[in-house]
């Protein structure tokens, strides 16, 4: 049996290296590399999760989502929203306490993704949200 080993968000934006700056300054993400001249793609990371940031190829609106464009568990989401704060990052919403089990923020990027942080408040032993 072959294991799932990692997933990763792609998100669209208008400027990778603005993106970037974003998501390694505010959210203290680290950056593995960025390719194109001008840079179109850039892959971001901490701990485990990744994200990849996709230069907008097309003129128009981003793509929108329903709500999230990613969400990220995290082992305690009242220190890491401490760090954002100290990063000057506006929480837009929580913390709050949700009716399926986890205490969540959320933030938006520069191109209006929003993305969810959440702490297990009563993790099952088989993984964050399971």
């Amino acid at each position: 049996m072959v294991n799932l080993v990692r997933s990763a968000p792609i998100l669209q934006v208008r400027d990778v290296v603005k993106s970037a700056a974003f998501y390694t300054e505010k959210l203290g993400f680290t950056s593995a590399n960025m390719w194109g001249e001008p840079p179109c793609f850039c892959i971001v990371g901490r701990e485990t999760v990744t994200i990849f940031l996709d230069q907008q190829r097309e003129d128009g609106p981003l793509p929108v989502n329903q709500y999230w464009a990613a969400y990220v568990y995290v082992d305690d989401v009242d220190s890491y929203m401490a760090e954002l704060k100290a990063r000057g990052v506006e929480i837009i919403r929580g913390p709050e306490n949700t009716d399926y089990g986890c205490r969540e923020i959320d933030v938006r990027d520069p191109d209006g993704h929003i993305i969810g942080f959440g702490q297990d408040i009563a993790p099952s032993g088989r993984g964050p949200g399971l």
